[in-house]
């Protein structure tokens, strides 16, 4: 799991300490504590005992939390412009849970409330508190595991077929559209032979015909806990939006492997097996399998870092072109 105390997710080159009081106004761990208590108390009816870590992701932190109700999590933000949509995604963790899904559904606040907006220093915080879930991550050497999170996505995305579209959601533009704007202004050039095949296959595509709903959009081994070989939880609806599942369904296969800042491109065997464990609970019509070749074939090069590509992405995005799925 995660290091104990504080720490950085992703900027590892960035004190800890002085992103904490310079992003949210705490001066030192203890402050955070003390805040987290009060707000606990006050707002959600909950007695907190001391917090075990604390991570910050650029303008949002995560807090590990002993209470009277058990481990928990507290997620805040600072970024203004994502309260409306992380109040959505709130919303959508509700959902889900009723729902009887593996995620950490919001404990409400003594006015029931998923999620709310506190006042600080430095300026309001977006503040929601989760359940903690435990287990492994998802390790995508293990078949049977991998197997187990395409089934859960196909279930989870059945689930989000009924939960409400919530106004706040950000939209993705029509599949062709955003491809094709792609390749016009937004391809690097660091798979060339990919970038070709995807142009080769795109105008023979027709529209899909599934109607566009809630997505996961981060379905990978970070947001993944298992146990037994099995997945026991889903983490992060923080970037939930709406578009096609079988879009999801590519984005997930090409970054099913990553964790925090270990980034590595998931083997085309692996992708196979995944899709194996989706479509046991969700078949793909053929036109879905059909932009699903290209969608995966898409998200590997858009993965592509830059040209000093030591972990391999562009030569796996080249196995996938010459038909690796």
């Amino acid at each position: 799991m995660l290091p104990l105390g504080l720490s950085m997710l992703w900027e590892q080159s960035v004190d800890p300490s002085g992103a904490l009081g310079e992003r949210f106004g705490f001066d030192s761990v203890a402050a955070a504590e003390t805040w987290v208590s009060t707000v606990l108390a006050r707002t959600w009816g909950i007695t907190a005992g001391g917090c075990t870590r604390i991570v910050i992701s650029d303008h949002n932190a995560i807090v590990w939390v002993d209470s009277n109700l058990g481990p928990l999590v507290v997620k805040w933000s600072r970024a203004r412009e994502r309260f409306a949509s992380l109040a959505s995604s709130s919303e959508v963790l509700r959902g889900l849970g009723e729902r009887g899904l593996p995620v950490a559904a919001p404990i409400a606040t003594v006015d029931g409330l998923d999620r709310v907006v506190l006042g600080t220093p430095t300026g309001p915080l977006s503040v929601t508190v989760l359940p903690e879930l435990t287990g492994d991550w998802l390790d995508i050497d293990d078949e049977s595991a991998v197997r187990s999170a395409g089934t859960h996505l196909a279930e989870l995305h059945d689930a989000l077929r009924s939960v409400h579209v919530i106004d706040t959601a950000p939209r993705l533009q029509p599949l062709h559209r955003r491809v094709e704007n792609w390749l016009a202004d937004g391809d690097r050039g660091f798979a060339p032979d990919a970038s070709r095949r995807i142009g080769e296959l795109l105008p023979s595509l027709p529209a899909l015909d599934d109607e566009p709903q809630l997505l996961h959009n981060d379905f990978r081994a970070a947001n993944i806990l298992t146990e037994n070989s099995t997945v026991v939880g889903i983490l992060d609806f923080d970037e939930v939006l709406i578009g096609h599942r079988v879009h999801d369904l590519a984005k997930a296969s090409v970054y099913l492997g990553t964790r925090f800042t270990d980034w590595r491109p998931t083997p085309p065997e692996v992708q196979r097996t995944f899709r194996a464990g989706y479509e046991s609970v969700r078949p793909l019509g053929p036109t879905e399998a059909r932009w699903l070749e290209l969608l995966v074939l898409w998200q590997a090069v858009i993965a592509v870092p830059n040209a000093d590509d030591t972990a391999g992405w562009a030569s796996t995005a080249l196995d996938l072109g010459a038909g690796g799925t």
